[in-house]
């Protein structure tokens, strides 16, 4: 496991578990936007649950690697959906912003990878 791995992951976890808890606490501007979205209400806490859960397990895949990769490919799984959710609401200007929180994610399983 390699230093960039671990700075990687901790990066994804942290961004991910952010994302989580604005989800969770019903930030404004998270909110706001899953309305636009079309999300339905009753979805948010299993979307910041299932956000939560995947920094979590990002953290555990540290020192136990299988549990890292399955929260990395849910999250990736989680984060197209989320791109496919805004361009089905055809709120194109914010395609880049799931991109931004898959980014290290994607990070962290190549790194992974190659550890």
């Amino acid at each position: 496991m390699s230093v960039a791995h671990v700075v990687v992951t901790l990066l994804a976890a942290a961004m991910v578990g952010y994302s989580a808890s604005a989800v969770l606490f019903h930030a404004q501007w998270v909110v706001q936007a899953l309305g636009d979205y079309g999300i339905p209400r009753a979805w948010w806490p299993w979307l910041g649950a299932a956000k939560a859960a995947g920094a979590v397990g990002l953290l555990v895949g540290l020192a136990v690697p299988v549990v890292g990769v399955v929260a990395g490919v849910g999250l990736v799984l989680y984060f197209t959906g989320a791109v496919i959710s805004v361009v089905r609401a055809r709120w194109y200007s914010h395609i880049p912003f799931p991109l931004v929180y898959a980014a290290p994610v994607v990070g962290a399983l190549v790194l992974g990878a190659v550890a």
